[in-house]
């Protein structure tokens, strides 16, 4: 307490130099807790978009050959004793859900695209009727349009589809407009689909530019496959935490029940077909993956925003710790004498150490608490203001059209224990030239 009353004067007594180090550390602690933030928002984003259009907390799909030497195709056969042994298998599964995948060319009167098909059964899909909203028609419609918001729940209609706000303006249509889905079989012959579009729903990042939902029904017609078959299993998880976990233990279930489980590869399904046809096997292999492994080829978000994070704070930290040395540098040469003075009384070397030490540490501990926790509040309120970001291709990375912030109360403790170490060991040095002064010379040093 002696040592940090003395560091607590001495910062005091410090001024301007004080005041300006205090705030350049708040601001670099402030800028970490953002950035961190944002991390942490594009993250819960990412996890919120995969989780509701691509993919389950595990997934249990797979590929059938029907020769060694035939094209793989995305299925798992004879789905409902497969699903019925997940259920059974599975412990902490809140609930489960199949949905069949594809890929087809869109086609409207005026321009077409390629898309992802997802087959659904509406009415079980909690995380679609949750998550996904209706897109305003001026959000995809130039000039805007009528109020007619689109019912999601229709996709449980024959012949319906359900597009993304980006997709529709590409394709130039609306609700009720026609879109022709035009791919080819398993057996090599083109098949086409006429389906009206009952939703315009909100994007949702990258995973949004080329998904749709159409229902299940229309899959199995447009590929001419068997009722009893999906493209995948998902299972959603009371703890998302433990994916990884479910995933291996279900796998060694699977095998000892019979079935041929690939071996894990942590990669999205479409990256897989490549691998997959070139493999000396036929008939059905399970290919089990966690929502992780479904958005990899999307991490370098994550990455991008980490690393320039990372070298940012760097170079802000380096100069801050410049600052630090040399305000300690200035503290010792003005108070040699008061050192000199503290000596000779009965100071040790290492009271002087950790006279300045303190002196630091609490000048980064104060500084990076009010820099941490007012940047974290700053969070919380554009999170809930919700700033929109008005570049296109930013939304998609991002994941939102709006800025999201996501503030973890961990990552304030570790910024403010961080910088509060960070200062202090940028002080030694200075404390350890003043612990060496000798008491008789540093009284009688002149100012």
């Amino acid at each position: 307490m002696m040592y940090l009353s003395i560091a607590l004067r001495n910062l005091r007594q410090g001024g301007r130099r004080t005041w300006l180090l205090g705030i350049a550390l708040a601001l670099v602690a402030g800028l970490l807790v953002q950035l961190l933030s944002l991390s942490n928002g594009v993250h819960d984003s990412m996890v919120r978009a995969a989780t509701t259009l691509s993919a389950g907390h595990v997934n249990v799909s797979g590929f059938f050959k029907a020769s060694p030497n035939s094209v793989s195709a995305p299925i798992v056969t004879k789905m409902s004793d497969v699903r019925e042994f997940v259920a059974r298998e599975t412990s902490g599964v809140n609930f489960i859900i199949d949905r069949h995948r594809g890929w087809a060319k869109g086609v409207s009167d005026t321009s077409s695209m390629w898309v992802g098909l997802y087959g659904v059964e509406i009415n079980s899909e909690k995380q679609l009727l949750n998550n996904l909203r209706a897109a305003q028609e001026s959000d995809y419609i130039d000039g805007g349009g009528e109020a007619r918001p689109g019912e999601l729940r229709r996709l449980s209609e024959p012949n319906s589809i359900a597009l993304f706000a980006g997709q529709a303006k590409r394709l130039r249509v609306k609700l009720g407009d026609q879109i022709t889905l035009r791919t080819e079989t398993l057996r090599g012959t083109s098949n086409t689909a006429d389906l009206t579009v009952v939703a315009v729903i909100e994007d949702l990042g990258l995973l949004s530019s080329w998904n749709v939902l159409v229902p299940k029904q229309t899959i199995l017609d447009l590929y001419g496959l068997e009722a009893d078959s999906t493209g995948a299993i998902m299972l959603y998880l009371d703890n998302i935490e433990d994916a990884p976990t479910v995933r291996a233990e279900l796998g060694e279930k699977l095998e000892k029940a019979g079935y041929k489980v690939m071996d894990h590869d942590p990669r999205p399904f479409f990256m897989k077909f490549e691998t997959v046809s070139g493999q000396n096997w036929s008939g059905q292999k399970l290919d089990l993956t966690t929502w992780d492994d479904e958005v990899s080829f999307m991490k370098w978000v994550l990455t991008a925003i980490d690393g320039v994070s990372l070298v940012l704070i760097l170079v802000l930290a380096g100069i801050i710790a410049l600052g630090i040395m040399n305000a300690m540098w200035i503290a010792v040469r003005e108070r040699t004498r008061e050192i000199g003075t503290l000596r000779a009384i009965g100071m040790s070397r290492s009271g002087v150490l950790k006279m300045f030490v303190f002196e630091a540490a609490a000048l980064g501990a104060i500084g990076a608490t009010a820099g941490a926790v007012l940047s974290a509040a700053l969070s919380l309120l554009a999170d809930k203001i919700g700033i929109s970001v008005p570049i296109n291709t930013v939304q998609a990375i991002l994941m939102s059209e709006k800025l999201h912030f996501v503030v973890n109360p961990m990552d304030l403790i570790y910024t403010i224990s961080g910088f509060t170490l960070f200062c202090s060991l940028s002080a030694i040095w200075p404390a350890i030239r003043a612990a060496r002064m000798r008491p008789i010379t540093a009284i009688h040093t002149t100012e």
